[in-house]
């Protein structure tokens, strides 16, 4: 990769970061808001919400409409996101993996994209434009790269 190339990467990836984090966010809090409140097209598209209280469809809308606000607004964020990603799991597992063995063919894609897309946010972090720093000043720290780190004494 040429020089300016790889400073300009280096340099845009904690926006490339923020984005994919508020547009995961974003869509992620739409499902639960269809659910929840029968908006969107509603749960699955029924056009209403799933009763309340009712597992696992309502429990998942919540997690799913906090998660996915929490994440948009870079909040809590990898806590947020690895809740998120768990719940995905799980739906993925226990409502779709039973029906047939790929995403494809058992309508599971979103969850397990979902599911994917969380736990990359979970170790790379939000990204620039958290509210996190915002409101508890906290800069995340990426190690050096290796070529650039002390040798350590053995």
């Amino acid at each position: 990769m040429s020089a300016p190339l790889s400073s300009f990467t280096q340099k845009s990836t904690p926006h490339a970061l923020a984005l994919f984090r508020i547009v995961t966010g974003l869509l992620f809090a739409c499902h639960g808001a269809a659910s929840l409140f029968g908006v969107l097209g509603g749960a699955m598209g029924t056009g209403h919400a799933v009763p309340a209280g009712s597992w696992p469809g309502w429990y998942a809308a919540v997690i799913q409409l906090a998660g996915g606000l929490l994440v948009l607004l870079g909040l809590g964020t990898r806590a947020a996101a690895f809740i998120s990603s768990g719940s995905m799991a799980y739906a993925y597992f226990t409502m779709h993996q039973p029906h047939a063995l790929w995403p494809l063919q058992n309508g599971g894609e979103a969850a397990a994209m979902f599911c994917w897309a969380f736990l990359l946010i979970v170790f790379t972090g939000p990204g620039a434009w958290a509210l996190d720093r915002l409101f508890f000043g906290t800069q995340e720290q990426r190690p050096a790269p290796l070529a650039e780190r002390e040798p350590s004494a053995a």
